[in-house]
């Protein structure tokens, strides 16, 4: 079974996809932890109502971000995951700790990367008039935002839309992809090498886009 702690730091839709995907008995992984850095988060709740261990480690408490991170890793590692997923996790990490889990840390992201790097995707979005929106799941590199995309997903932009309307009609969306590329690593379809992704043996040159599988 593919060992999961997941990272939260607010609402945790996202990693409700993930343990509605593991609770299914062909998916081939488990969480085995969810770390907050609020303690306030609701996603603690859910990993709760899942029987999932959670513990917290507060941001507040650190001088700086690379005390932080390393106490991160130390909790983490305590778990001994094969994977690290970031979901809805509201810190910039360092390169230590990116480093640390390389092809090894996955996150999800509400834009169509590369387009749309960092916060407010969906207003961005609106302001420039685009006519297409979407998510994107990928690897954690040192670049923020930057990692190889695994896969897309796509939902046209309405006239009538909000950034409000358009995060809710996109988190379905991300509810589906970011199980998706979980499954295949659990089945060992994707992999990673040297930070770069391969999807069944063959180096993955762009994104995999959902609505062409």
């Amino acid at each position: 079974m593919l060992r999961i702690v997941v990272l939260v730091s607010g609402n945790g839709s996202n990693l409700q996809a993930i343990l509605d995907a593991v609770a299914e008995p062909d998916f081939a992984a488990e969480v085995v932890a969810v770390v907050s850095n609020r303690p306030d988060a609701y996603a603690l709740q859910r990993a709760a109502n899942a029987g999932v261990k959670s513990v917290v480690v507060d941001h507040a408490g650190f001088a700086d971000r690379d005390s932080y991170d390393a106490e991160l890793i130390n909790t983490i590692d305590s778990f001994k995951p094969s994977l690290v997923l970031l979901a809805g996790f509201m810190r910039i990490l360092t390169s230590d700790f990116v480093r640390h889990y390389s092809c090894r840390l996955l996150n999800i992201h509400p834009s169509l990367l590369p387009d749309y790097k960092g916060l407010h995707t969906h207003r961005r979005v609106l302001e420039n008039g685009d006519t297409t929106h979407g998510a994107s799941v990928h690897f954690v590199t040192e670049e923020l935002d930057g990692g190889p995309v695994v896969l897309q997903a796509r939902i046209g932009v309405e006239k009538d839309d909000t950034s409000d309307s358009l995060a809710e009609r996109l988190l379905k969306k991300e509810h589906q992809i970011y199980p998706l590329v979980v499954n295949w690593i659990a089945e060992g379809r994707l992999t990673c090498k040297d930070n770069k992704p391969l999807f069944d043996g063959e180096p993955l040159d762009a994104p995999l886009q959902l609505d062409e599988l």
